[in-house]
């Protein structure tokens, strides 16, 4: 439904994107993740028009995009991560006004906006001013506003960014159902567990790059550990050590916690744990789990996602 080819562009002889490419296919979730600053926002705005790109290709549904006024835009839907709402209106307003930009009748526009309304869970309020609502809220009202008009291609830019967990588990749940209706769907994150999460597969951007782009398990499997082992400890601890020890494949220790990457828990734990009593580590607290993407994005890139 979306695909998007050697997407470059350029500000201040800085390059921003550096031939992005990677296609979203009809009831699919695609994660976009990257750090601030890696280029995903602005490969949003050259994929809906906003920003020209200096090179590279859109394609919707397997045609490119002509120009401003192409109606093939409108089968895109946009949640962009700045609120772009009426704060001063109601939310239904707010809907009218979006579903009139597109071209909706009265009727049409009545029956987008209910069903919009009723996909994030605001339809007991949607007479309410926006100013009143809480922040969640008015990120759920964002993302109606882009649906409201019932597009192919539905785009969040950090849709989840400052909301409370009740809204943010809202909108996971709006994702889902927007998925089972067959939408595709662009998401873009700097929270690597989101991804895992919702996303059939990742895309993984950084300094403008595409540097990794499939499933979830397939981008894992890169990884040379398949599980990690967490331990804080009081004092220090010989890392080269630790790193000797069979099943081992990784080792760091910052702020008293000890982390290790091993082939298995299982055969690595229960060693690592009796050489530690060992050596009179006081273990104040353990916790085991398999491999995620923040440490793919650091073997990757040499650096964690936050950075």
């Amino acid at each position: 439904m979306l695909s998007v080819s050697g997407l470059n562009k350029s500000y201040g002889g800085r390059a921003v994107v550096a031939g992005a490419g990677f296609d979203v296919g009809r009831g699919e979730i695609v994660g976009l993740l990257g750090p601030n600053g890696a280029g995903k926002t602005t490969t949003v705005a050259m994929i809906c028009g906003l920003v020209a790109a200096e090179a590279g290709q859109v394609l919707i549904d397997g045609r490119a995009i002509q120009g401003d006024a192409d109606p093939a835009k409108r089968r895109i839907g946009l949640a962009p991560q700045e609120l772009a709402l009426y704060e001063e209106l109601s939310a239904r307003a707010n809907l009218s006004l979006f579903a009139s930009l597109y071209g909706l009748d009265r009727e049409t526009r009545r029956q987008k906006i209910d069903a919009a309304l009723r996909l994030v869970g605001l339809a007991e309020r949607a007479g309410e001013r926006v100013s009143a609502y809480s922040g969640g809220m008015k990120r759920r009202l964002n993302i109606a506003c882009a649906l409201v008009h019932d597009p192919d291609i539905v785009i969040l830019d950090e849709p989840t960014v400052g909301v409370d967990p009740q809204s943010r588990n809202a909108i996971f749940d709006n994702l889902v159902e927007l998925r089972a209706r067959g939408k595709a769907i662009l998401y873009t994150t700097h929270y690597m567990e989101e991804a895992e999460r919702l996303c059939d597969r990742i895309v993984i951007i950084d300094a403008g790059r595409v540097i990794a782009n499939d499933s979830v398990a397939a981008l894992l499997a890169r990884l040379p550990v398949a599980s990690v082992i967490e331990i804080d400890l009081d004092g220090s601890v010989d890392t080269d050590a630790v790193r000797a020890l069979p099943g081992v494949q990784e080792v760091t220790l910052a702020n008293g916690r000890l982390t290790v990457g091993a082939t298995s828990i299982t055969a690595t734990a229960p060693a690592l744990l009796d050489w530690l009593g060992r050596r009179g580590c006081n273990i104040r607290h353990v916790s085991t789990g398999r491999a995620s993407l923040e440490q793919l994005f650091l073997s990757l890139t040499g650096r964690t996602l936050r950075d």
